[in-house]
């Protein structure tokens, strides 16, 4: 038996080893490719700290960055017809829906909430791109109409972020029904006379870009989004040309007159405290607590004369 190789330097081996780093600590950047530590992201609220790179942020943590302190409150939706058509293709409809909400521990692909902002209060709705590519169906158009009438009852401006791959094709027709259904809403938003500010993220597209996504009074979009109705794919194979590069980009789009402001993500919530403050008419936000005034000064005293001089 040798010692030394069964022995001395497995033992040496097992001590400087390089060891195995769970898998979970690290995302890659789909842009660059660069190896972020989830820490970090969060930090950075998923945006890649080599080049730039938006990569989806659910809408939970998109309203704990932007409400005051992270707090705020869930306004409840009602709920939509569970598997109204029985669609199944590969997998059914309803089974689809269970995979998502154990996915994402969300019950569908919209939140809406309510809250303060710079001290302003607004209600607030977010598309999520993780349940089922964010797609527009009866839930979604239950949720901008109960984000719509809450912001009207309680006279807020309404902020809608948007992502999504379009209309959800298992709900059919039905799906289509919401956009003139989230167009109503927000209507009812411009007769009230409050501000309806989109924040599109990436991607946008297909029939939430023909409905609500496209109605605000303001448009900002996250750099580099994808906003479009049909994807550069589609048209290309149907023009049969290359198209522009950067088509149907957030900064293509902004240089071409489609949106207001391209925004990053972390300076998005100042932009909306500002924009929102500017549009309901209030004064420009206070940056933290207004220093107490100082006491008032006692008056000088000159020195009584004297009578002998």
């Amino acid at each position: 038996m040798n010692w030394i190789s069964n022995y001395v330097r497995p033992k040496i081996n097992s001590l400087f080893s390089r060891r195995e780093m769970p898998e979970n600590l690290w995302t890659k950047c789909d842009e660059c490719g660069t190896m972020l530590f989830h820490r970090e992201l969060r930090e950075t609220l998923n945006v890649c700290s080599n080049c730039g790179h938006h990569m989806t942020l659910v809408p939970r943590d998109r309203f704990i960055s932007l409400f005051d302190g992270g707090v705020f409150t869930e306004v409840p939706v009602p709920p939509a017809t569970p598997d109204p058509l029985n669609f199944r293709d590969g997998r059914r409809y309803a089974e689809r829906m269970r995979s998502a909400q154990r996915d994402t521990g969300e019950a569908e692909a919209m939140l809406v909430a309510e809250g303060d902002i710079g001290r302003t209060p607004i209600v607030a709705a977010a598309q999520d791109f993780s349940f089922m590519a964010g797609s527009m169906g009866m839930y979604v158009g239950n949720a901008i109409i109960a984000a719509a009438e809450r912001a009207v009852t309680l006279g807020r401006p309404l902020i809608l972020f948007s992502a999504a791959g379009g209309a959800r094709m298992q709900e059919g027709i039905l799906s289509l029904m919401q956009m003139p259904r989230a167009t109503v809403a927000v209507q009812m938003l411009k007769d009230a006379r409050l501000p309806y500010i989109v924040v599109l993220t990436h991607p946008t597209t297909g029939g939430v870009t023909a409905s609500y996504a496209m109605l605000g009074d303001i448009h900002i979009a996250e750099p580099g989004a994808l906003i479009c109705f049909a994807g550069p794919r589609v048209i290309e194979q149907t023009i049969r040309e290359k198209l522009p590069e950067g088509f149907q980009r957030a900064e293509y789009l902004l240089e071409h007159g489609m949106l207001d402001r391209v925004a990053p993500r972390q300076d998005m919530r100042e932009e909306l405290i500002t924009i929102t403050r500017l549009l309901m008419g209030l004064s420009p936000e206070v940056k933290g607590e207004l220093p107490a005034p100082a006491p008032p000064s006692a008056p000088e005293t000159k020195p009584a004369a004297d009578p002998q001089t």
